[in-house]
């Protein structure tokens, strides 16, 4: 038997004999590598470990621990618990199965119009670990469409994903991103089979066999429409989880219990800052006073931040005739996530989903010059998105929400330095509110889906990815993945808990300026196009602040803290001292307040640790005569090994280290 020669990823070659797998590479470059495999890519191509190798592949092999290798085994599982369902309850149906972010889900029409639930959900996760126990290899077949059909003749939902395939295909398009991961291209079904008795149709790649699939968890049931058409059939889907070690898939659910303990919505009630009244409305939310004074602080530095820049402020309502959208395409590509129109004065009206073609408007009032370039407009403006019901989240998935929003005109030539400094504006927000720990993704062309020039892209690629690579910073590029109008960088951030947040983004656009007809008067006395940046800092004041508030878990630093002190008179003799401190502070520009001795001062002082509050003030006998103060810091602001309670602090004493921490806080804020 001859060999064959297969190239690696760092440019080595191996030979193994004829027929060889992706296995045997594996093995063949060590143990360690075979028991963490879990596919290969192949020339680009994610494939099975199983596939047989030809001369000259290029192979490089997925292991369990990357994203690529968690996305496997997620998807793996999914197909096991489709198994798992359908042996548990005869005659349910199954739809889709994908790898979702951290996990992934199934959606089933059960028998009956039954539904599950979390006792459903032990025995269901019982018998999927007898299947991974049973060690069941996943075989991959390829079929025409006439044989997936007959294979799927009692899953009826496979069936109607397999005739909208194949209709796609033969008017010459592809399958859309709900089906994509399901069926193959060239009017090839893939199916993989686990027993004689389950088979689920699926492009792949699987892992070789269910006994790599021993670390997962099912996390919860919920109801689901067939494509999300909410006249089409009620599905019942579950969620779970799977990663590749015992320990990491601890560590992952040990972060759900801490995400729990963060989320916004209870601490927002527990705190006092805001609600969502069902009288209101879904996806709507109301300020109470406590987080009105977070949100002023934060649009207060958002205003402060924007005037030293070199930005204009510009303001526009908060709805727009149907032209408006026409000319900016909304209506075209965007409806979906509109507001039903509203019809007055003889024409159609829609609550604005994005400030910018208001603010080509504004561009657009009179002539411009290359001498008022780049000109900066930055409005706090409020739009409102139809999201749908099931998609509402709190403040991080809400119908109307302000954003903190900038459109910058410049010329080609300005376009580098601007993206520049907009690199250094957006990181030195998000760092002036806690954020260290950053996640960069550059996002390029789809030459099939743009609008412009390849020389204007390739100009605006370029200074969006030197941009980057000047201030040292890794990325990811996603190819392809740019809206149809311009390359973006996005900025994730990683909060206290480890978990990643889409915040800020930056995006140039060549397909306002064209549609607005946007011109400026070059110094040659033509008339140019500028090019458009968008840019979000926070993205929405809403969202930014549900962030916060679970990457503190409600622990504000001093100077966002809607209360920053609390005074406690021991009794009742001790108030008209107590009234003092809080008028020194108050002159002294806290958010302070009182808590009268109507109450133990034990429990006073866990209400004032449960408020999260910074410092709680305590004062008696002593204080009055020696007009001092008990000072109990919040625990996360105590340095290790520092007493719970400083006693007999003077009071100005501690108005001064008050006054000066919480103006060193502002300083680096702005100076971030």
């Amino acid at each position: 038997m001859s060999n064959i020669t297969i190239s690696l990823p760092d440019g080595t070659t191996r030979e193994l004999p004829e027929g060889s797998t992706v296995l045997d590479l594996a093995a063949s470059i060590g143990s360690g590598l075979r028991k963490a495999a879990v596919a290969a890519t192949i020339a680009g191509h994610e494939t099975d470990l199983t596939t047989t190798l030809a001369e000259g592949d290029v192979v490089s092999v997925i292991t369990n621990n990357t994203d690529e290798g968690r996305h496997v085994l997620r998807h793996s599982t999914a197909h096991v618990l489709a198994q798992a369902v359908t042996q548990l309850y005869p005659g349910a149906k199954f739809t889709i199965g994908p790898a979702i972010e951290n996990g992934f889900y199934y959606d089933f029409d059960l028998p009956d119009g039954k539904t599950f639930n979390d006792d459903d959900l032990t025995v269901i996760e019982k018998q999927m670990k007898e299947i991974v126990k049973q060690n069941q290899p996943f075989t991959r077949s390829e079929h025409t469409m006439a044989e997936a059909k007959e294979l799927f003749a009692d899953q009826p939902y496979k069936v109607e994903i397999i005739e909208r395939v194949e209709s796609i295909q033969q008017e010459g398009g592809a399958a859309d991103s709900e089906d994509a991961g399901e069926v193959s291209g060239g009017g090839v079904i893939s199916a993989y089979r686990n027993t004689d008795e389950f088979v689920d149709m699926c492009v792949g790649p699987h892992v070789p066999s269910t006994g790599k699939l021993a670390f997962f968890k099912l996390q919860r049931v919920s109801g689901s429409y067939w494509r999300g058409n909410e006249k089409g059939p009620q599905l019942q889907r579950v969620y779970g989880t799977a990663w590749e070690s015992k320990q990491a898939l601890a560590e992952h659910l040990h972060q759900l219990e801490e995400a729990l303990k963060r989320d916004h919505r209870k601490i927002a009630v527990e705190q006092d800052l805001l609600s969502f009244p069902s009288k209101l409305g879904g996806g709507l939310a109301v300020w109470h006073p406590k987080g009105a004074i977070i949100r002023k602080l934060m649009e207060d530095y958002s205003r402060q931040r924007h005037e030293s820049g070199g930005y204009d402020f510009v303001y526009s309502p908060h709805l727009a005739n149907a032209n408006l959208f026409e000319t900016s395409g909304h209506l075209d590509f965007y409806a979906d996530g509109m507001y039903p129109p509203m019809e007055m004065d003889n024409g159609t009206y829609y609550p604005k989903p994005m400030n910018c073609p208001m603010h080509c408007l504004i561009f657009d009032s009179r002539q411009r010059s290359y001498r008022e370039l780049p000109l900066r407009l930055f409005e706090l403006g409020t739009v409102y998105r139809y999201e749908r019901a099931g998609t509402l989240h709190g403040l991080m998935r809400i119908r109307g929400f302000t954003q903190d929003d900038s459109h910058i005109y410049c010329t080609e030539e300005q376009l580098a330095g601007e993206v520049a400094g907009l690199l250094d504006f957006v990181l030195s927000v998000l760092r002036a509110f806690g954020f260290e720990d950053f996640t960069f993704n550059l996002s390029t062309r789809d030459p099939d889906k743009s609008v412009g020039t390849d020389e204007i892209w390739e100009t605006a690629t370029t200074a969006l990815r030197e941009a980057l690579d000047s201030h040292g910073l890794e990325y990811a590029v996603k190819e392809g993945d740019a809206a149809f109008y311009g390359p973006k960088i996005d900025i994730d951030v990683r909060d206290a808990i480890g978990r990643s947040w889409q915040l800020s983004t930056i995006q140039a656009d060549f397909q306002l300026p064209e549609r607005f007809d946007l011109e400026y008067v070059g110094a040659d006395n033509n008339r140019h196009r500028p090019i458009m940046l968008h840019r979000a800092l926070m993205g929405s004041i809403e969202r930014f602040f549900g962030v916060l508030i679970e990457h503190y878990a409600g622990n504000f630093p001093t100077w966002l803290a809607p209360v920053q002190v609390r005074v406690l008179p021991v009794s009742s003799p001790h108030e008209e001292y107590a009234a003092e401190v809080v008028a020194a502070l108050k002159a002294a520009g806290a958010r302070v307040d009182m808590a009268v001795a109507d109450d133990g001062l034990g429990k006073r002082i866990r209400n004032g640790k449960i408020d999260k509050i910074p410092y709680v003030l305590v004062v008696g006998d002593d204080d009055v005569a020696a007009r001092t103060v008990g000072v109990n810091v919040r625990t996360d602001m105590q340095a290790e090994g520092a007493p719970d309670v400083e006693r007999d602090v003077p009071l100005d004493g501690f108005v001064e280290r008050f006054q000066a921490e919480v103006a060193d806080a502002q300083t680096a804020a702005l100076q971030a």
